[in-house]
């Protein structure tokens, strides 16, 4: 690590110089260069202060015998700087840009990553993690600006997104796109995309938002988007389409979405070159049996295909899902077997109750487990007894495992086994809203009103999942989470060196060992000393106060 300097002299005669904290390594035989920092913002005062550092960096102890230096604790640097590296990696920084918005967009990403809240916790946590010093931001923010600017990142997602698309594929192209939707609830009922709809959080009588989120064959995120909370399914497909067609410029790709997603209308609105794989209903199966497309006995173990009216079906009975569904059912039906006994002792010491309102009761329960199609309840001299249609039973159980996929890939392109995988692949999207949705990136509870702001919420933990699938893939290996990782690199700070004449920098202590072998699972270097950054970051309530204080 040294300082590189630069001079040239322009055509008006005048003589401008660069300044760089400049890193040197080895590749290999190979020696490379990378610079750091910019250092055309500091003053000549806080340079001569870096390069007095970088020369005593093996002994700081050396500098204290220097009059009048003084080393304090700094802020924490270790875990954000790996973030964001991991994010100039992606492509993250160059595409957001330099300007102030971009480094306020950069640090909302690298912020939720760390520690999850609202954009008023952002604030505080760049309080306590060198932020501004390790991003270069040369003015300060509060939470009011980092609100603005989701604003800024929602009208600019189409950009970057494209961005990033062409950082991670070059003039490739996926021949895979896996698409699937969420919902997650909302505490108020103030949001713009706020509507009462079908709820996967099982959170009733709170209306919600659907994400549809689209990713390409590995499970990276390619594009998110928010829809009103009563939006089916299928209506959200056509703009996944019109994205991977315009935007990410894809002329062949096969879409993959889960059962329901693409019917017959998004089927005929596919362009030209683009084919599909999804999986059909229970009711479009027994249908089909019906039309006698397929037998019953069709559905084992192994994989099974047919074509019929020009379309592959694929079939399967997926075991291990049978006993599951089998143990479910008989868990429920103990449970309205508990129920029964309680109300039959209840009866039983209670002469004047009244049976009919035990049979509700029990008859309740059955109904909202779901097993009233073939579960019933019967009294005989105030003694309550459950009763089974044995032949309903039968006939709800019958595709108890089954599913079949549904497809216009050609065979010569996709063989049965890759059409399945193709669909099971889709359990990677489900990953990342399992991961975006709760405690890891906490997309939930959303904390803000309009449509801008609350897309470019959805859209940081969409690029933030980006960051923590690198970090989960690198750290894999020495069996450490990334929230472990992640604290683990928090310990390393920096030390604040202030020399005469107001140079000051940060000086970053070597890492130790635990430390060092996370970052070289990333083949990422912590530089030995960084500039200091004059931005100021706090609360817009400590700001005014601050100001009040000052005006009196």
């Amino acid at each position: 690590m040294h300082i590189a300097r630069s001079s040239w002299t322009s055509k008006n005669g005048k003589t401008y110089q660069s300044v760089w904290l400049r890193q040197t390594y080895r590749e290999g035989k190979a020696t490379h260069k990378r610079d750091v920092a910019n250092l055309k913002g500091c003053s000549r005062e806080e340079i001569d202060a870096i390069e007095l550092a970088l020369k005593h960096r093996g002994n700081l102890a050396a500098l204290a015998s220097i009059k009048d230096v003084k080393i304090k604790e700094g802020l924490s640097v270790g875990a954000v700087w790996t973030v964001y590296e991991v994010a100039r990696g992606l492509g993250l920084e160059k595409v957001l840009g330099q300007e102030h918005a971009g480094k306020l967009a950069l640090w909302q990403v690298i912020a939720r990553v760390l520690d999850q809240g609202s954009r008023l916790s952002a604030v505080r946590l760049a309080r306590v993690q060198a932020a501004c010093d390790v991003l270069g931001f040369q003015r300060g923010f509060n939470e009011n600006d980092l609100y603005e600017n989701l604003t800024w990142l929602s009208a600019q997602q189409p950009h970057i997104e494209k961005g990033l698309f062409r950082a991670r594929w070059g003039k490739a192209r996926p021949e895979l796109l896996l698409y699937d939707v969420t919902s997650t609830y909302l505490e108020g009922e103030h949001n713009a995309f706020g509507a009462f709809g079908y709820n996967r959080d099982k959170k009733e009588g709170k209306m919600q938002i659907v994400v549809g989120l689209l990713c390409d064959g590995e499970g990276d995120p390619v594009s998110v988007e928010v829809f009103e909370g009563n939006t089916q399914d299928p209506k959200t497909f056509a703009a996944q389409v019109k994205k991977a067609a315009t935007r990410f410029g894809c002329t062949h790709v096969t879409m993959v979405g889960d059962r329901g997603m693409i019917k017959r209308a998004q089927i005929e609105k596919l362009p030209e070159g683009f084919h599909y794989i999804t999986a059909i209903t229970k009711p479009q199966i027994e249908t089909l049996l019906k039309n006698n497309a397929f037998q019953m006995s069709l559905f084992d173990d192994a994989l099974c295909e047919i074509e019929y009216e020009k379309i592959r079906y694929i079939l399967r009975r997926n075991p291990v899902r049978v006993r599951e569904m089998a143990l479910t059912r008989e868990d429920k039906r103990r449970r309205v077997e508990r129920v029964t006994a309680q109300r039959n002792a209840y009866l039983a010491e209670h002469p004047r109750a009244r049976t009919s309102t035990a049979l509700n009761e029990v008859r309740a329960k059955i109904a909202q487990l779901g097993l009233n199609a073939w579960l019933d309840v019967t009294e005989t001299q105030r003694v309550l007894a459950v009763t089974e249609n044995a032949e309903v039973l039968k006939a709800a159980t019958r595709l108890d495992g089954c599913y079949v996929i549904k497809t216009d890939v050609p065979k010569d392109v996709a063989d049965t086994a890759k059409v399945h995988q193709h669909y099971k692949d889709l359990a990677q999207v489900e990953q990342a809203f399992r991961t975006s949705k709760t405690v890891h990136l906490e997309m939930r509870p959303v904390y803000v009103w309009n449509k801008a702001n609350t897309q470019g919420h959805v859209f940081v933990v969409m690029m933030a999942y980006l960051i923590r699938r690198v970090l989960s893939r690198a750290w894999a290996a020495l069996d450490t989470t990334v929230e472990e990782g992640l604290d683990q690199l928090k310990t390393l700070c920096t030390m604040d060196v202030s020399f005469p004449g107001s140079g000051t920098c940060l000086q970053i202590p070597e890492p130790r060992d635990d430390s060092i072998a996370l970052l070289n699972a990333l083949n990422i270097m912590i530089p030995p000393v960084l500039p200091k950054s004059p931005a100021r970051v706090d609360t817009h309530k400590k700001l005014n106060k601050e100001r009040k204080h000052v005006e009196k």
